[in-house]
């Protein structure tokens, strides 16, 4: 692949992201991967597989096309097909993140939703973050990075990706995505802390309920929506 300016800054991107998994605790060893999209040149870049997070290079960034055709650097992924189904069914997102953070894979092996119980929660999810149904035994035997990918499209086709940027893939882990990797790996941060949260609350109170509409509202929407008002201009 030639030398391409857009190239480069998506494997700088994409590197520094992946590097940083390890500073916010959410991998072990190499479980996990950050990749990041070049929409209108239809590639992306993403962690080459099983390289361990302190010795990677600018060079050994993976990067393909969205046949999964492998164009530069190391062996890309598995996860590969999973990202790339993401990136198809979410035009809206520049970059997804894959980690099997701990208390995340707690919910996903349970087969259980993170409930918006408090506000930490709503400043970054609106609403629950959803778990995706079990595998059929023919997509697990098949495609099944790409199969993945698709349950999780199924899993949001009445929810707004934008709006809950997370899901759980079901006996397995947890994908966040944002507008570029550093708001992807930022949501995935979060993610492990509301997981971690949720998990604490609903042992002190297995019945309490999710927060109320008014504060889901009060707190995503200053942040979010039109009139947000948090942060510097």
């Amino acid at each position: 692949m030639p030398e391409n300016p857009t190239v480069e800054r998506l494997k700088r991107e994409a590197l520094e992201a992946n590097i940083s998994l390890p500073k916010h605790g959410l991998v072990a060893l190499t479980w996990g991967n950050v990749s990041v999209i070049d929409h209108e040149g239809g590639f992306i870049v993403i962690k080459p597989s099983g390289v361990e997070y302190e010795s990677l290079k600018l060079d050994d960034m993976a990067v393909v096309d969205l046949s999964g055709k492998h164009l530069e650097g190391l062996k890309p992924s598995s996860d590969t097909k999973t990202h790339i189904e993401l990136f198809k069914a979410f035009p809206k997102i520049g970059a997804v993140v894959h980690t099997h953070s701990r208390w995340a894979t707690v919910f996903a092996q349970a087969g259980a939703g993170i409930p918006a119980l408090g506000t930490t929660h709503a400043d970054y999810y609106y609403g629950e973050i959803p778990c995706t149904r079990r595998m059929t035994p023919s997509e697990i035997e098949g495609d099944y990075e790409r199969e993945t990918g698709r349950i999780i499209a199924e899993t949001f086709r009445n929810i707004d990706p934008m709006s809950v940027p997370a899901v759980l893939v079901h006996s397995h882990g947890p994908f966040c995505w944002g507008v570029d990797a550093r708001r992807a790996v930022e949501n995935a941060a979060v993610l492990e802390e509301v997981a971690m949260t949720a998990w604490h609350a609903q042992t002190l109170n297995a019945a309490l309920p999710s927060i109320q509409r008014e504060l889901l509202d009060r707190h995503y929407l200053r942040k979010h929506g039109e009139s947000a008002y948090y942060g510097q201009k």
